[in-house]
């Protein structure tokens, strides 16, 4: 899948730090923290796109995906308890080391950035049957995903392993949630979970909500 982006160089650390924003942002696509889990919602465009950047992730090492959500809209009825806080969302690999509590200041200084098109394979994830889910729990297991916040922002965090196998469920929004309905009359909603580290707990060391809740929306007035 092609992806039309910005990318943003920075001076950071000494170096040279790469930002890259999809162009324009994705408009249904909503992110929140709702105090015990991280609550994100999709339509199917929102859905292909998160799925294509989470693709670009796995790939880009040296690169932090940046999508700037955080003020859009979350679809009606979607609200969670108390007030839920809007969020951006980061796609960063962990060997990268980039320390989040600098976001808000490389944040501020990234431009206009510069026209490109990213391409992803349409299939950059391996099938279901093909993943080893028992051995996340070894103790030796590290591609796990991380979660943390900062500057209004959700940093998830992980190796090339991690995002493409992760993102096997996460392509289930494009593959398989246009026709649930049709398929499960009267079932609930559609969605996959991801977790923060080996297993789900309801905080992370941060005390970031350790639970990303991703729901396909299918009726998102504009």
């Amino acid at each position: 899948m092609e992806q039309r982006v910005r990318v943003h160089k920075v001076r950071f650390g000494g170096g040279e730090l790469r930002v890259v924003r999809p162009d324009p942002a994705p408009g249904r696509l909503a992110l929140r923290d709702d105090g015990h889990w991280l609550s994100m919602y999709a339509d199917r465009d929102g859905a292909e796109r998160l799925t294509a950047l989470w693709s670009l992730a796995a790939r880009s090492a040296r690169s932090l995906v940046h999508l700037p959500i955080r003020a859009n809209r979350a679809p009606d009825g979607a609200a969670g308890e108390g007030e839920p806080v809007a969020l951006d969302l980061v796609l960063v690999h962990h060997s990268l080391q980039f320390p989040t509590a600098s976001w808000k200041q490389v944040r501020s200084r990234l431009g206009a950035g510069s026209p490109h098109t990213a391409s992803t394979p349409d299939r950059d994830f391996p099938e279901a049957s093909a993943i080893d889910h028992d051995r996340r729990y070894h103790p030796t297991y590290r591609d796990h995903l991380g979660f943390d916040i900062a500057a209004h922002t959700l940093f998830v965090v992980g190796s090339a392993t991690a995002f493409r196998e992760h993102g096997t469920a996460l392509r289930g929004l494009v593959d398989e949630a246009p026709s649930h309905r049709h398929r499960h009359p009267g079932a609930g909603h559609f969605c996959v979970e991801f977790s923060s580290g080996p297993w789900t707990r309801p905080r992370t060391r941060r005390h970031v909500p350790g639970a990303l809740h991703i729901e396909y929306c299918e009726d998102w007035p504009v």
